[in-house]
């Protein structure tokens, strides 16, 4: 059965008569909850593609008006290049890092749309990146530093030394194989090898790149600054264009680097999403007396209230005292676990204390009989 397609507005959940600023915020906010980087359910890449096709309609004047007095047949005859073509995603996005781009990016592979002719783009590389809570707290600049291999400044890619270029390789004819042949009764048996004489590159070095060494590519280690946002979540991609592995192609462009952001472990907390978790133990006076506590928050310490008659594995909450909500406005709150420590030994005084409170806690209930029987 075929599913009907949701009104545009309906999809961003915005009035007929908003604003383009109305617009562009429900776009953001909706997408950065599906987009696919950050969202693994079943069904988030539909809704995402959902979602960007109406902001695409929407955002859009001209393709609006039409969109509002004949409906889906108005944009029925869309490509994507008339949807996409005109909008900047990484202006709406802000730098984030999300893989927005037009050319070779996750809507290229959304929608289908062919690449520009010519060398094949180098391989994506991808690296972990783990940035304190504090951080994630209040965002900023963190350092990446990886190695990675570099085309060759002093050859452009070449593997030749400058003013030479290589020639094509006799053995195989610039093919890069060599192919033997023999007749086998009825059969003509080919085998196809690399060839030897030029490892397969169909072409020989005479004078190889000193820099280099005939390769057309240097390792190098590379430092980078990456921009973490406020609230990043856990596993976020970000996405720095440009800095992948180099274009096996002389001329092509290189791939690109995606930083998956993870949080540092700390002793103090557990996160959970934007709540912050933390256990303090207690003695058993504190717990039946109560008490107050001092505890850490990722801005200094607080103080809290553990009420009288707090049971063990009761939890306090401070309320604001998590990490931000990623583009958005809440804060997550801090939940403090409450355990309560049961000594193991005693001295001959508290000994004889938890004696009296054990025979009092039993006197406790026939008073109260008694006095019921008056």
């Amino acid at each position: 059965m075929a599913t009907a397609q949701r009104d545009y507005y309906e999809v961003l959940g915005i009035p007929r008569d908003a604003d383009e600023k109305t617009i562009k915020d429900a776009f953001r906010r909706l997408a950065m909850q599906f987009h696919p980087d950050r969202n693994k359910e079943p069904g988030a890449e539909e809704k995402f593609k959902e979602i960007a096709e109406a902001y695409a309609v929407l955002s859009d004047p001209k393709k609006r008006a039409e969109y509002d007095n004949r409906g889906f047949a108005a944009v029925s005859g869309f490509t994507p290049e008339d949807l996409f073509g005109g909008i900047d995603f990484g202006d709406i996005f802000g730098g984030l890092g999300f893989d927005f781009d037009r050319e070779g990016g996750l809507f290229d592979r959304f929608f289908g749309r062919r690449h520009r002719a010519g060398p094949a783009r180098g391989a994506n590389v991808e690296v972990d990146l783990v940035v304190p809570l504090e951080r994630v707290l209040t965002g900023g600049e963190e350092v990446v530093r990886l190695s990675r291999p570099q085309t060759c400044t002093t050859c452009q890619g070449s593997g030749t030394e400058r003013g030479t270029t290589p020639r094509s390789c006799p053995a195989c004819g610039g093919k890069g194989q060599q192919i033997k042949s023999h007749q086998k009764g009825n059969v003509r048996i080919q085998q196809i090898t690399t060839c030897s004489a030029c490892g397969g590159r169909g072409s020989i070095i005479d004078k190889p790149c000193p820099e280099c060494k005939g390769r057309g590519e240097v390792e190098r280690e590379e430092v980078l600054t990456v921009k973490i946002p406020a609230g990043v979540e856990e596993g976020m991609v970000l996405r720095i264009s440009g800095h992948g592995l180099p274009s096996p192609e002389a001329g092509g462009a290189p791939g690109d680097l995606y930083v998956v952001v993870r949080s540092a472990p700390d002793p103090r907390f557990e996160r959970r999403s934007t709540d912050l978790w933390h256990t303090e133990t207690i003695s058993v006076p504190d717990a039946v007396l109560g008490t107050q506590l001092e505890v850490p928050t990722l801005e200094g310490r607080a103080k809290v209230t553990v009420p009288a008659g707090t049971q063990p594995g009761e939890v306090l909450r401070l309320r604001g005292k998590g990490l931000p909500e990623f583009g958005g406005r809440k804060r997550g709150d801090l939940y403090v676990a409450l355990q309560v420590c049961v000594p193991k030994w005693l001295t001959a005084g508290e000994r004889e204390l938890y004696e009296r409170l054990r025979n009092a806690s039993r006197e406790s209930p026939r008073k109260s009989k008694e006095k019921t029987r008056t």
